[in-house]
């Protein structure tokens, strides 16, 4: 039997991204709302309690009304795209591969909050470290990253696409969240189990889909004896077992004249490297991603699979 799925917000980028991801496919039957009735209240209330499985692709304060939309019909199943429920602890963490037990977690939740793509690729380069104790709880982490634009929606591809509006960005490079209050932290110390708020600095590039985010470190500040294959071991020890998240080995690593953001572009894995320079102590971890791909709508649709698997 076919499962029922309602894309809350299918005409949005996230949503485009899921349909197309499902295009073809047999096992599912894809509820639909047309664009013109997206804000009719009630056609979506009956579509979203028609469905088995819900994927929400809305503004935190839509995903939280449709959640109000099925109180009561313990049925449906809900994967938020959004942020509204990412830190709850009552919802499941959609990142599959965060520890061992977390895939079954989201197998048999009945709501899974769907990660940002920014704290994919830094809560993937964190979690075995803290996990595994390398990592001390109260480490000062920095992350730094760049995304494509599509990243911030159709507002910012518009900006970015057509230079003829008002208000189009002309920089091919861009940082912002410069009040360092940005929403995805939170996600980001407690899914990576930190001690303290990481300090976050993102940014958009001029190309639509990619990501790269980087977490610098020093040997001397980590755990006593910490080193470049180390870390590494620690990361391939978390990753055994599965094939979405790579860890890149360290001599293919130490070979690469540059990494580049739009490497993984229209795939649904994650690619994770180890730079390091022992005579500084310094240490590098970085994750590559397409932040549509693994950051997003390729994350929801594996959690819909898992969820289906049940």
């Amino acid at each position: 039997m076919t499962a029922k799925i309602f894309i809350d917000g299918e005409h949005g980028t996230t949503g485009l991204q899921i349909r197309t991801r499902m295009a073809g496919r047999r096992d599912v039957d894809l509820l639909s709302i047309p664009e013109a009735e997206r804000r009719n209240a009630a056609i979506r209330e009956d579509l979203l309690n028609s469905a088995d499985i819900a994927i929400l692709c809305l503004p935190d304060d839509a995903s939280r009304e449709a959640v109000t939309m099925l109180a009561g019909n313990n049925q449906v199943r809900v994967i938020d795209t959004s942020t509204a429920y990412r830190v709850d602890p009552s919802w499941a963490y959609g990142f599959a591969e965060l520890d061992k037990m977390q895939a079954d977690k989201i197998r048999s939740a009945r709501h899974v909050a769907n990660p940002g793509c920014y704290p994919t690729g830094a809560i993937a380069l964190l979690r075995p470290l803290t996990a595994a104790g390398i990592l001390p709880p109260n480490y000062p982490v920095s992350v730094n990253a760049v995304s494509g634009y599509t990243g911030g929606g159709k507002q910012l591809i518009g900006q970015m696409e057509d230079q003829s509006r008002d208000d189009a960005i002309s920089a091919n490079n861009f940082l912002y969240g410069l009040t360092l209050k940005h929403k995805h932290v939170p996600e980001m110390q407690i899914h990576g189990q930190l001690g303290r708020a990481p300090l976050f600095s993102p940014s958009v590039g001029r190309f639509a889909q990619g990501m790269i985010v980087q977490v610098p470190l020093f040997l001397d500040a980590l755990k006593h004896g910490a080193t470049v294959e180390g870390i590494h071991q620690a990361l391939v020890d978390h990753y055994a077992g599965q094939d979405i998240v790579i860890v890149v080995p360290l001599e293919e690593s130490k070979a690469l004249p540059r990494v580049d953001a739009e490497e993984l572009v229209g795939q649904d894995r994650m690619k994770l490297f180890v730079f390091g320079n022992p005579a500084t102590g310094h240490v590098n971890l970085v994750a590559v991603l397409d932040n549509l791909g693994k950051g997003a709508s390729g994350a929801a649709v594996q959690n819909m699979d898992l969820m289906l698997s049940a």
